[in-house]
């Protein structure tokens, strides 16, 4: 084990989910600094994102796994202060940013090493701290599981969020031709100026028939979904021949009424995946496949994660209140130190 030249206190501030509910019952509190384990790596956090499974789990609507942090937070920017193993890619005092399994809102959190990567060049530990879940996720979702190619249309939905944003510039960097849906109009000129070719606002118009009238009737190769519900056999109808659907979250529910007959005669794929619970070994995977194909962009300024709003680890509950109320384009994190 490696020890930094600094203190690591025996305790520390984080947030706690004092009862499931509203945002209010997040509060500060002092628990113990974590005890990391063999291959695991301790880092003093900087920035903490906030996501949408924050609120799920505030809400008691998340189930955490068994091993993992009691606390909300999926990723963080930092400084390591302490590693384990004999082996390893990171020193003490690198700057990195890592997915948690859960505790992020805090001082200190302990990862896996597999699931640190390096602080991209050129980037604040604010920037940083906007990528580890959200890219991955992405990343995962629309290009591993996705197959999404160049030259293929994707539909992208909640084009707003930190998700929606990042899914946009990838697809769009990636040769993709991008369209998406956002729910104000101000929400929309500000995804097509980051590579949306149309944005349609899911308030005043159908996206299905919007869809199917700039494509031809072909439909779209990919769909990136947030909501489900209701949207599932919205999508169904204007996803292509051979199309793919990847369900992510389901905020607008989990059931919906599907003609399977279409599904089969047009041989479309509806598959979903949800991050958290996967095991150590592929979100490692998913990490280093992201470094190779998308660190240099991030560097070279090429895509760059979008906040809205930084926030003291102490409003963490203003924060949750602002993500809930959905007026936002782009990321909210909070200021650890």
């Amino acid at each position: 084990m490696e020890k930094n030249l600094l203190n690591i206190p025996k305790n520390m501030n984080a947030i706690e989910i004092k009862e499931f509910g509203k945002a209010e019952n997040l509060k500060l509190c002092i628990r113990p600094t974590p005890k990391i384990r063999n291959k695991q790596i301790l880092i003093k956090v900087s920035f903490a994102g906030v996501n949408r499974p924050d609120i799920l789990q505030r809400q008691g609507n998340y189930k955490v796994p068994e091993d993992a942090s009691d606390l909300p937070g999926l990723e963080v920017s930092g400084i390591i202060v302490e590693k384990k193993g004999s082996k390893s890619k990171f020193n003490i005092g690198d700057k990195v940013c890592a997915l948690c399994h859960g505790g992020g809102y805090a001082e200190y959190v302990a990862v896996d090493e597999g699931h640190c990567m390096p602080l991209p060049k050129g980037y604040s530990m604010a920037e940083a701290a906007c990528i580890p879940e959200t890219f991955i996720t992405v990343w995962s979702n629309l290009f591993i599981r996705g197959k999404l190619q160049k030259n293929e249309k994707v539909l992208i939905h909640g084009g707003a969020s930190g998700i929606g944003t990042t899914a946009i510039q990838l697809a769009n960097h990636f040769g993709a031709e991008v369209y998406a849906t956002a729910g104000s109009e101000e929400k929309c000129q500000a995804v097509e100026k980051i590579g949306a070719i149309k944005c349609f606002n899911y308030r005043t118009k159908e996206f299905e028939n919007e869809i199917n009238q700039l494509t031809n009737e072909k439909g779209v190769d990919v769909i990136l979904d947030m909501v489900a519900g209701p949207y599932i056999s919205r999508n169904l109808k204007c996803l292509s021949i051979n199309g793919r659907l990847v369900i992510i979250a389901v905020q607008g529910g989990i059931k919906d009424e599907v003609n399977f007959a279409n599904i089969m005669i047009k041989r479309q794929t509806v598959t979903g995946s949800t991050l958290r619970p996967q095991p150590s070994e592929k979100k490692t995977e998913y990490v280093d496949s992201l470094v190779k194909n998308v660190w240099d962009y991030l560097e070279k300024g090429k895509i760059k994660p979008i906040i809205q709003k930084e926030f003291l680890l102490s409003h963490a509950s203003e924060a949750h209140k602002a993500l809930e109320k959905g007026d936002h384009i782009g990321k909210f994190i909070l200021k650890v130190s």
